[in-house]
């Protein structure tokens, strides 16, 4: 059965390489009808995207975005779709994780500049153009500039959690992120919850369950269960996951085209339509509410 549904793909928008216009246009030869572009922490490119989509016959667009979450030790990620991306409130708070990403951008490059990687701010600038500035942005600087062959290196070193020059920017907590989105008509879906995981707890099953029955408690949704980096034993467990606990599954590939060869193109994975039909539904109570 060919897939045709992509939840999760990122654009200029945030830190993706392709443009709102050149996502769809990839996502439509892949095959895909129904997609959602789905930026960190900011709406800026579903405009275009959906402009996109209006020119190509039987495609669908749902508007998306991943909003960065803080837990103890690490960082996790909520996925809400149907959001009224038009509401001021949900706009300002967007606009003041931007701004937190500028200052946390500006002390990373100083950081940097202490152990002897000097780059621009304002190259850091240019590069990112118009999205909001991320440590992708940062990475391929120093990519420029000859200090890394590829950003995974920047990060593994300098630019990840804990890398030498990392520093830290206000973020949502998730069950805070789940009301924030359902307080907007959003449908709040937990992003690959089981990557960040992998080797970072010595009993990560009952870690993620846990997480679940409190994200559930806070109004979540859905669940990747279809993601990029699964193997189809984890695939299956999440599905089991999901199911107990009455979660949409949903998924895609997390697409950025970052110029790695290995990096899944949209369409490898994702959701059936059924879990579409989930998620309108669910907007629609959540509409009804407002």
């Amino acid at each position: 059965m060919p897939i045709t549904v992509d939840l999760h793909m990122h654009t200029t928008a945030s830190d993706g390489r392709l443009t709102p216009t050149e996502l769809v246009e990839l996502a439509a030869a892949k095959g895909l009808r129904t997609i959602s572009v789905s930026d960190h922490d900011t709406t800026a490119g579903l405009v275009e995207a959906q402009l996109a989509v209006n020119r190509i016959s039987g495609m669908r667009l749902i508007p998306g975005i991943e909003l960065s979450c803080d837990v103890p030790g690490g960082e996790v990620h909520m996925l809400g779709y149907f959001m009224d991306v038009e509401d001021p409130g949900f706009q300002e708070i967007l606009a003041n994780f931007r701004e937190g990403r500028l200052a946390r951008g500006e002390g990373m490059v100083a950081k940097l500049a202490e152990f002897g990687l000097h780059i621009e701010w304002e190259r850091v600038l240019e590069i990112a153009g118009d999205a909001s500035v991320g440590r992708p942005h940062i990475a391929q600087a120093l990519v420029e500039k000859g200090y890394f062959p590829e950003p995974s290196e920047a990060f593994r070193e300098y630019l990840g959690r804990n890398g030498k020059a990392y520093v830290e920017r206000a973020k949502l907590t998730p069950p805070d992120a789940v009301k924030l989105l359902n307080d907007v008509g959003g449908v709040a879906v937990f992003a690959h919850p089981w990557f960040e995981r992998r080797g970072n707890e010595p009993e990560p099953e009952q870690s993620l369950i846990e997480t679940v029955e409190e994200l559930k408690a806070a109004g979540l949704h859905g669940m990747e269960v279809h993601y990029s980096m699964y193997d189809e034993a984890t695939v299956d467990w999440l599905a089991d996951v999901a199911r107990a606990y009455d979660l949409i599954p949903c998924g895609g590939s997390d697409y950025h085209h970052s110029g790695n060869s290995r990096e899944p193109l949209p369409g490898v994975n994702g959701p059936p339509m059924e879990s579409i039909e989930r998620l309108e539904e669910a907007a629609r109570q959540l509409a009804a509410r407002r």
